[in-house]
C-alpha cells in the first residue's frame, strides 16, 4: 500500500454485526486500517513552506491534483491534510486550495507531527 499508510494501526474486526456478511464472502475477520486524525499545522510550520493556490473548478478531484502537481495521484491526502478539508464534499467551485511544496517537506513534516503525539 502508498505510504498514507506506513504509520496507522490495523484492528481485527470480527464483531457479531458483520457476521452474516463476512460468512457470505467465506471469511471468519477482517482486517482494517484505523482512521487517521488530521492534526492541524501550526501557523509556523505553514510559513516555512512554500504553496500553489488552486482554484477549485468543476471536475477538480483530490487525486487530480496530486498528480498534477506531485505526479502521484495517491498523495491526494496530503492535500487534504494540509487544507483539513479531507474530501472533496468539503470544497465548493471558486474555493482555493493549497498544494504545499516541496513534496519532500511536506511529508517530513506529516511524519514529524505522527511521530510527536500525533495519532
Amino acid at each position: 500500500m502508498g505510504i498514507r499508510y506506513d504509520n496507522r494501526i490495523i484492528r481485527t474486526n470480527s464483531q457479531e454485526i458483520y457476521k452474516d456478511l463476512l460468512k457470505k464472502r467465506g471469511l471468519k475477520k477482517v482486517k482494517q486500517y484505523t482512521t487517521p486524525t488530521l492534526n492541524d499545522i501550526s501557523e509556523k510550520d505553514r510559513m516555512n513552506l512554500d504553496r500553489l493556490e488552486h482554484l477549485w473548478v468543476v471536475g477538480d478531484k483530490l487525486y487530480k491534483l496530486a498528480d498534477k502537481y506531485y505526479g502521484d495521484p495517491e498523495l491526494w491526502w496530503l492535500i487534504a491534510w494540509y487544507n483539513q478539508r479531507p474530501t472533496e464534499a468539503d470544497y465548493v467551485i471558486g474555493d482555493i486550495v493549497y498544494i504545499p511544496l516541496p513534496l519532500e517537506e511536506i511529508l517530513d513534516l506529516y511524519y514529524q507531527d505522527k511521530t510527536s503525539g500525533g495519532e
